[in-house]
């Protein structure tokens, strides 16, 4: 990154809402790079947990944490989440500021919320991140970015503290459709690798073993780089939780609705990860698939 460009933005006041398992430490990396953070969290106990670690403000309300900052940034749960938190954050944010929504959420949440950003003369981000919790606890996120392309840009040197990569892909809700493209890839992807090891482990074959040589080819892919030892391990407690997977398909495939695309193998995947809801597998990893086939 360019250390002048840095610079001159680490003087611009941030705040950031949402300290979830993504959120807590992305603004942590904000907050070590110099810039000056004011956080806020719904769970009050997190939040001044954060603020003994980073050393910045937590503010009580979204309202408060947004007051004189340049840049606000949210990473909360869904649809209604985004709207309630941003509706206050609104309230008070001044003309020419920036909210960026980190949130995975509707492509139709992230253009309402343009459109009143826009009513309000702030500029609006919808910026969902790929990369899970050690993607953003290592400052490696992929950040997918929907907005005016000219705004992007300004704010790129912060998004990029915590990011390897960021890019704007188009207008407004830009950034949520591409998100659901990722969900969409490894949902299949996951399926595949779980499908596959359960046909190694009846055809009696060492599965590391196997997994070790395929990888070098064309089956190679991050799931199977990072999730198929754990898979065959048994251990499901990775990072991304079956529920939010669901959470995150659903809103693929009501998308799916609205554009007429076919999404079979998503849907079928997505009652795949209900099975294993139903066997009390909600917090475990998505990699879980596995086990409705052992």
């Amino acid at each position: 990154m360019n250390q002048r460009r840095e610079s001159v933005m680490s003087d611009k006041r941030v705040s950031f809402l949402g300290l979830g398992v993504m959120g807590y430490p992305m603004a942590g990396h904000l907050a070590t790079h110099g810039y000056a953070v004011t956080v806020y969290n719904r769970t009050a106990a997190k939040a001044q947990k954060w603020q003994q670690t980073f050393k910045n403000q937590v503010a009580d309300t979204p309202a408060q944490a947004a007051r004189d900052a340049d840049i606000v940034m949210m990473c909360v749960g869904d649809d209604n989440d985004v709207r309630q938190v941003a509706e206050q954050a609104l309230t008070v944010m001044k003309p020419g500021s920036v909210l960026i929504d980190h949130t995975t959420a509707s492509a139709s949440i992230a253009r309402e919320l343009a459109q009143i950003c826009q009513e309000k003369q702030v500029d609006f981000l919808d910026a969902p991140v790929s990369g899970g919790q050690a993607g953003a606890e290592n400052g490696q996120l992929t950040v997918m970015v929907g907005g005016d392309a000219a705004v992007f840009e300004k704010v790129k040197p912060v998004i990029d503290v915590y990011a390897r990569h960021s890019q704007c892909l188009g207008e407004s809700g830009s950034g949520q459709l591409a998100k659901m493209m990722n969900q969409i890839c490894i949902a299949g992807i996951v399926q595949g690798l779980a499908e596959a090891l359960h046909f190694g482990e009846r055809a009696g074959l060492d599965c590391q073993q196997v997994i070790d040589v395929i990888s070098k080819g064309a089956a190679q892919s991050w799931q199977m780089e990072n999730r198929a030892g754990t898979m065959i391990a048994g251990k499901y407690d990775f990072g991304f939780a079956v529920d939010w997977m669901r959470k995150d398909l659903s809103i693929a495939l009501d998308e799916a609705r609205r554009n007429g695309s076919t999404l079979a193998l998503t849907a079928l995947v997505d009652q795949y990860y209900a099975d294993v809801q139903k066997s009390g597998g909600g917090r475990w990893d998505t990699s879980s698939l596995l086990t409705r086939l052992r």
